[in-house]
């Protein structure tokens, strides 16, 4: 076994580590909600905010043995090998949409949650919980890894590279929005102030 083989399992063992976060990101999402008061609700919250640090450490490790993967010589791509820009490109995007927008966001659904005090959701607290800067980062996130992951098999050119990562973008946010909209219906009547 030489080199190589230790850092492609470290670039796999990333992906399987920010897939992982990702699902159970993915989980307390649909568990939030579910939520009909806060002490279902914080919980979830929680455990979010504590997973939410793997990903650095993924996007770290994948950026990191990438780049080894990239610069060894016995390989025919470069970093000008356009799948390459194209998933360099997508680890910016998904560190700025997680630790941006997504962060930003669960601070404030912690705040209202916060605000909202024990007993019943009221209507901020639902609305933060199935605000699109939750969701849609999540799923258009798994979207844009499986899009890259598409990339890394079949290496294409870079039509083919963006296509695949914007198609898994678009899938992502359009499955987070149905997801959320649906569930805006069914809490459409109980939108109450809390007690």
């Amino acid at each position: 076994m030489n080199t190589y083989h230790y850092v492609l399992y470290i670039h796999f063992l990333s992906l399987f580590v920010g897939v992982g976060a990702g699902s159970v990101l993915l989980a307390c999402l649909f568990q939030l909600r579910a939520a009909r008061t806060v002490e279902q609700a914080v919980p979830w919250g929680m455990l979010a905010g504590k997973v939410g640090k793997l990903f650095p450490i993924a996007i770290i490790g994948l950026f990191g043995s990438g780049a080894y993967m990239t610069s060894e010589t016995t390989f025919p791509w470069t970093w000008s090998t356009r799948w390459i820009e194209v998933g360099i490109a997508a680890l910016v995007v998904l560190l700025a949409q997680g630790g941006g927008i997504a962060e930003r966001t669960g601070h404030k659904l912690g705040a209202a949650l916060q605000a909202n005090g024990p007993g019943p959701l009221g209507s901020e607290a639902r609305r933060m919980a199935l605000h699109p800067g939750l969701w849609v980062v999540e799923f258009s996130n798994l979207g844009i890894v499986f899009g890259v992951v598409w990339n890394m098999t079949q290496k294409p050119g870079l039509g083919g590279s963006l296509a695949a990562v914007l198609v898994g973008y678009a899938v992502g946010a359009a499955l987070a929005l149905l997801v959320t909209r649906s569930a805006k219906e069914e809490l459409a009547p109980a939108t109450g102030p809390a007690a």
